[in-house]
């Protein structure tokens, strides 16, 4: 049950990733910029309750991240889907496909948010939008092919700032929290339905505020001692955005007018100029930089997951070939740059976008199965992480369900 043969003349990944790291860059592609615009659409549907509606989404991605996290453990290999999906499920095509699904929601994440960089960047120059997802391709593209430290220490260093902007919202908001109390306000969800119904749906789009975490399995061949920091690393990352999440929404319904804030295409830079009667420009730099955050770790992911699959032979072996100086797969690396250049330029992406959130929950789903199966039929290695039987069938039953109903909410209402 070998994963990766990789023959001893020929260079592999480099182990250069410590927990801080790797934490680091799982917590940086859980925020990525989602925080900023996603808030004040939760409010809409959960009104007063939105922080709740962050809780229920945390509980949510939690149950498929305790799933990842033992799988991480068993199985530190990149493809981490694929591979977890082969183990369990022992289906190879399926196992191959999961890997391309994954690859492709990570070249699209990257297209679609270099599209977004573009818009934040317009609004301080008026630069075409070609030549500069050009110039953010070349450069995120020779930066993940620099070598894995090098590039998750820029991205952790984003993270750090992505974290400022937050803990900026938050101190803007504190002396009117400490002065009126921490009372929850009076105003109904916004949406007709009551209370728990607002919550629900809140959760439900509150849970795409949580996605990131899966991403860090697939650098798992590059993270010292994976067996014990992958794990440590992914829920670390899920539980530092959880206390950010909650204390943003917590902050943000109790100072300031929610129907104004659900109205906001930018509520957290709305929000600040609320309190301070300053422009928003520091909250809407801090957005550029999580925007470029989040392009520079999907292509390094998906480049991993390339790499994985080489290993298995589900990709040509040029896939999985490693620089001896970067130690970093150039290849691999060089054909995702090209497919986000594509994609950014010429595709309609926002088609993409939206069908790939429903492959994401689909694999969700595949991956609990799989450690259910894995679980019931192959023995438990020592010393690794151990999580209950109910934790993967509630984490497919939940992904399962979460994938039913925005068909049904996509039905009722076609964008």
């Amino acid at each position: 049950m070998n994963m990766q043969s990789q023959s001893q003349d020929k260079p592999g990944l480099k182990r250069s990733l410590s927990l801080s790291l790797t934490t680091f860059y799982g917590l940086g592609n859980i925020l990525g910029a989602g925080i900023y615009v996603l808030i004040g659409q939760v409010v809409a549907h959960a009104g007063g309750f939105a922080p709740l509606s962050f809780l229920l989404a945390s509980l949510l991605a939690c149950l498929t991240a305790f799933s990842y996290a033992e799988l991480a453990a068993r199985y530190p290999l990149s493809a981490g889907e694929a591979v977890y999906v082969q183990e369990g499920i022992g289906l190879t095509a399926l196992s191959a496909l999961v890997g391309l699904l994954i690859v492709l929601a990570g070249v699209v994440s990257a297209a679609t948010i270099l599209r977004g960089f573009t818009g934040y960047l317009q609004v301080f120059l008026p630069v075409p939008a070609s030549p500069v997802i050009l110039l953010m391709v070349v450069l995120l593209g020779g930066l993940a092919a620099w070598g894995i430290a090098e590039s998750v220490r820029v991205a952790a260093l984003i993270t750090v700032v992505e974290v400022a902007g937050l803990l900026l919202v938050l101190s803007v908001a504190a002396p009117v929290m400490l002065e009126d109390g921490l009372s929850l306000p009076d105003f109904a969800p916004l949406q007709t339905g009551g209370a728990w119904y607002g919550i629900f749906l809140g959760g439900f789009l509150a849970f795409y505020a949580f996605i990131g975490f899966e991403d860090m399995v697939n650098v798992a061949e590059e993270v010292r001692q994976p067996e014990r920091n992958l794990p440590r690393a992914i829920l670390l990352s899920l539980a530092v955005a959880t206390v950010l999440y909650f204390l943003v929404a917590l902050a943000a319904v109790t100072v300031v007018p929610g129907d104004r804030l659900a109205a906001s295409d930018a509520p957290l830079a709305w929000f600040y100029q609320y309190l301070t009667g300053r422009e928003p420009v520091l909250i809407t730099l801090i957005s550029m930089f999580a925007v470029v955050n989040g392009a520079l770790i999907q292509i390094i992911m998906s480049s991993r997951v390339c790499y994985g699959m080489a290993g298995r032979r589900w990709l040509p072996a040029m896939f999985g070939r490693v620089n001896a100086t970067t130690r970093t797969p150039l290849f691999a690396t060089l054909v995702v740059s090209v497919l986000v250049l594509v994609m950014a330029l010429w595709l309609p992406i926002g088609t993409l976008a939206k069908s790939t959130s429903y492959f994401l929950l689909l694999v969700f789903a595949l991956v609990n199965l799989s450690l259910w199966r894995l679980k019931r039929t192959a023995p438990h290695p020592p010393g690794l992480i151990r999580v209950p039987l109910w934790v993967p069938v509630a984490g497919c039953l939940a992904s399962t369900v979460f994938v039913a109903v925005q068909g049904l909410i996509d039905l009722i209402q076609p964008a």
